[in-house]
């Protein structure tokens, strides 16, 4: 329970700060964000392909 009650203090201190960020800011960090996410997801689907794990 307290980890939900931080989660959302952080999500609405984040959304707080992207309201004040100018909009083509806020563009370019969701782009780089859902980036860094695709290659992740990547990652991750082609090491659990091969069975290879990271512990």
């Amino acid at each position: 329970m307290l980890f939900l009650v931080a989660a959302l203090l952080l999500l609405g201190v984040v959304m707080g700060t992207v309201a004040h960020a100018p909009l083509s800011f806020t563009l370019v960090a969701a782009a780089v964000i859902a980036a860094w996410l695709g290659i992740f997801a990547i990652r991750e689907r082609h090491g659990r392909r091969r069975g290879t794990s990271a512990n």
